[in-house]
C-alpha cells in the first residue's frame, strides 16, 4: 500500500468510528440506564463501572483500572468489588442494555424501525464482525464480542458500534503505554491538544487539582509541554501525541479498510442522523463533530 494511501485509509476509519461513535457513547449519560443501576443498588458512576466491565465478569478493581487505564484508581476501588455485592455482572450488563434501549426508543422513535437504521445496523455489524478473529492484545473488546448479539436493529447498531470502539480504546491504550503515558498523562496531554476542556477530563475521571498537576510538571520536565501559563503541547510533543494518534488509527483500521470507502460513506451518511439526536440530547458537545464532511 502506497503512503498516500494509507493515509487515506486511516482517515477513513478515523471519520467512520467519529460519526458512530456518540450513538454508542449514549449509554454513559442515559438517565434511563442510571435509574437502572440505582434499581440495583449503586449510583451512576459505580454502575458506569460495574455495567462497563461486565463483560469482564466479576472482575477484580486492578483488572478494570488496568483495562480502564486513565482513571484515577482510587475511584475505581470505591466502585469495585463493591458493586459485585450489590448485583451481578449479568444483572449490570442486562440493566445496561435495557437503559440504552429505552434511551434510543425515546430519543429517535419511529426511526428505530426505520429501513435507515436497519441497513446502518447491518454494515455496522459487518464491520464489527471483521474484528473478532482478533481479540489478541484487546481484553475489553474481547470479553464484549463474546456477548450475545441483540435483535433489534437500533441494538444492534449499539451492540456493533460498542465492539468498533472497544477495538479502538484497547488499541488506544496499546500506542499510549508504547508513547510512555500513564492514564492521567493521556489525559493531560488530550486536553493540551485543544481538543477537550482540562477541567472537564479531569473531573470525569476523579483525579484531584494536586494529582493534575504533578502530572503537568512531570510532562513539561519530559518535553511533552511548554512553560507557559497555558496548557499547550510543545512541537515535540505534538509530533508525539500525533503519533499515538496514528498508532491508534493504524491499529483500529481493519473493519473499515475492508468495508471499503463506498460502504463506509453509506454508514456515515445512514448514521449521522442517528449519532446527532442522540448527541443533541445528551452529548451536545459531541455535536460539532458531525458536522455533513460527506456532502
Amino acid at each position: 500500500m502506497t503512503q498516500n494511501a494509507d493515509h487515506d485509509s486511516l482517515a477513513l476509519a478515523r471519520r467512520t468510528w467519529k460519526v458512530l461513535e456518540p450513538y454508542h457513547g449514549a449509554v454513559y449519560f442515559s438517565p434511563e440506564a442510571a435509574g437502572h443501576y440505582a434499581d440495583l443498588g449503586v449510583d451512576a458512576r459505580t454502575g458506569y463501572f460495574a455495567s462497563r466491565s461486565a463483560a469482564l465478569g466479576a472482575a477484580p478493581a486492578d483488572l478494570v483500572i488496568a483495562t480502564f487505564y486513565n482513571f484515577n484508581p482510587q475511584v475505581v476501588r470505591r466502585a469495585i468489588p463493591a458493586a459485585w455485592e450489590a448485583a451481578t455482572p449479568q444483572q449490570f450488563a442486562a440493566a445496561r442494555l435495557t437503559g440504552i434501549d429505552t434511551t434510543l426508543r425515546r430519543i429517535l422513535g419511529a426511526d428505530v424501525s426505520s429501513p435507515a437504521l436497519a441497513r446502518a445496523a447491518e454494515l455496522a455489524r459487518s464491520a464489527a464482525e471483521v474484528t473478532l478473529p482478533h481479540p489478541q492484545g484487546r481484553p475489553l473488546f474481547a470479553a464484549h464480542a463474546a456477548l450475545l448479539w441483540p435483535s433489534a436493529p437500533h441494538l444492534v447498531l449499539w451492540h456493533a458500534q460498542t465492539l468498533l470502539r472497544e477495538f479502538r480504546g484497547d488499541a488506544h491504550v496499546a500506542a499510549l503505554l508504547t508513547a510512555g503515558l500513564s492514564g492521567i498523562e493521556a489525559l493531560v496531554t488530550h486536553a493540551a491538544t485543544g481538543d477537550i476542556d482540562a477541567g472537564v477530563l479531569r473531573n470525569s475521571r476523579a483525579w484531584t487539582p494536586e494529582q493534575w498537576g504533578q502530572a503537568v510538571h512531570n510532562l513539561r520536565e519530559r518535553g511533552w509541554l511548554d512553560e507557559g501559563p497555558q496548557l499547550a503541547l510543545t512541537e515535540d510533543g505534538a509530533r508525539r501525541r500525533a503519533e499515538i494518534e496514528h498508532t491508534t488509527d493504524r491499529l483500529s483500521a481493519l473493519p473499515y479498510r475492508t468495508l471499503g470507502p463506498a460502504t463506509c460513506a453509506e454508514l456515515r451518511a445512514l448514521a449521522r442522523p442517528f449519532s446527532l439526536a442522540v448527541a443533541k440530547e445528551l452529548l451536545p458537545w459531541a455535536v460539532d463533530r458531525l458536522g455533513e464532511e460527506d456532502a
